[in-house]
């Protein structure tokens, strides 16, 4: 979590950097084999070299960025957790429940599809 502690500070509000913490440290912990980094001013993590998730936040929401493929995969769920989303991010609002249970699979989802990938972004 050291990597992301100027990231955090440089949160105003206290309740957005207290969750957007609770996640990037729930990440840490649930998938240790993942890389913590700053990239682009933004939190993300990666796997050999490869993207699997990056996180933004804005005035009304956290922003989850699985790629366009992780996003039309669950798109459905999305949804029914309460989360709209673009083809680039799904938007969990400040005041709304994170769902750990979907992030998890979205997260594994990336893992496991991206496990021969050779480049930071899908082709």
């Amino acid at each position: 979590m050291e990597v992301f502690a100027e990231y955090l500070a440089d949160i105003a509000n206290p309740k957005q950097r207290a969750r957007t913490e609770e996640v990037l440290a729930w990440v840490t912990k649930k998938f240790p084999n993942l890389m913590p980094k700053i990239a682009w001013k933004q939190p993300m993590f990666t796997d050999h070299d490869t993207f699997i998730i990056g996180f933004s936040i804005a005035k009304h929401h956290l922003a989850i960025a699985p790629e366009k493929k992780g996003i039309n995969h669950f798109s459905d769920e999305i949804v029914q957790a309460g989360y709209d989303h673009t083809n680039q991010l799904v938007r969990i609002q400040w005041d709304s429940p994170v769902d750990f249970s979907l992030l998890e699979k979205i997260i594994e989802f990336n893992i496991l599809d991206k496990a021969d990938c050779s480049t930071f972004w899908r082709k």
